[in-house]
């Protein structure tokens, strides 16, 4: 079988979930791929030998235009220098200038900056702390390879939610190791008591950042504290995990071969190297199976 498309990351979803007697639900984590924006089966199994080759042509997945270069996971420099999806602040939320009257897009910063937000912990290479929107769970900790899940905190906003993780984040990390997350699972957290140590650890930190935001009446950014939010585990379709990680560059190499051992994250795992499918995004792809 053959495809050929312009790549964006790939979909992930749950099935088979289940909850255990501890009160932990369970699923099982599924992929499709997504070329020219079509959701696809995934056309090829674990065991199958597969090939991905680049055509040598990109294109923004904002304008559509041909770009000979990739800027932030698919735009063209000029959506890159314009588009608010591709500001400093989406990288580091707390940095968001909303406030501040220089937003790039005001349509975009109120479907997504002014949003209900989580800020979560997760278990991907080890213990991390997070933030996405509520209508992001649980797409957000598939695409890092969490192998579990909790949020911890509902908010109004990103720029609130940044605040947060920039606090949690003194004491906990904010980023995966993505070499020691293709090498094998994490080991195992309680997750609600790690909760419950941080809010005590930081509470007088989270009062003072509540009443920081407060005092903004034109957004309701409120924090909820989730006390009751159960714990997330995934399991990935992963049969073998490589001892030492390669990782595959199509700008390089743009024809890559091998055999599919596993998929986490955005990652197809391959007996000769790991690719990340969202580095990809607006590259022309084809795929064979």
């Amino acid at each position: 079988m053959e495809l050929q498309g312009i790549c964006h990351k790939m979909h992930v979803g749950l099935k088979d979930l289940s909850v255990t007697d501890q009160q932990i639900q369970r699923a099982n984590v599924e992929y499709k791929l997504i070329l020219d924006r079509a959701e696809i089966d995934l056309p090829f199994n674990l065991g199958q030998e597969i090939e991905i080759e680049w055509t040598g042509n990109i294109y923004c997945v904002s304008c559509g235009n041909k770009t000979s270069k990739s800027f932030s996971q698919g735009h063209c420099f000029k959506c890159f220098k314009t588009n608010a999806s591709c500001d400093m602040c989406i990288m580091k939320p707390e940095t968001c200038h909303y406030h501040l009257g220089t937003c790039r897009e005001d349509e975009f910063a109120q479907n997504v900056c002014f949003q209900p937000h989580i800020v979560y912990l997760a278990n991907s290479s080890a213990l991390k702390v997070g933030i996405t929107r509520t209508s992001q769970m649980p797409t957000r900790w598939l695409d890092q390879g969490a192998t579990q899940a909790l949020p911890i905190m509902k908010v109004g906003s990103r720029r609130l939610s940044g605040k947060l993780e920039v606090m949690f984040g003194t004491q906990v990390a904010d980023k995966t190791d993505w070499r020691k997350l293709l090498k094998g699972e994490a080991e195992p957290l309680n997750l609600i008591e790690v909760r419950e140590q941080l809010l005590e650890e930081f509470a007088p930190k989270i009062q003072s950042i509540r009443e920081e935001f407060n005092q903004n009446l034109e957004f309701n950014e409120n924090i909820e504290v989730l006390e009751d939010e159960f714990a997330r585990e995934f399991i990935y379709p992963v049969e073998q995990y490589p001892e030492k990680i390669k990782s595959h560059n199509l700008d390089k190499t743009p024809l890559i071969r091998g055999k599919l051992q596993g998929i986490k994250g955005q990652y197809l795992i391959l007996d000769t190297g790991v690719i990340n499918m969202r580095k990809y995004t607006g590259y022309q792809l084809i795929i064979r199976a």
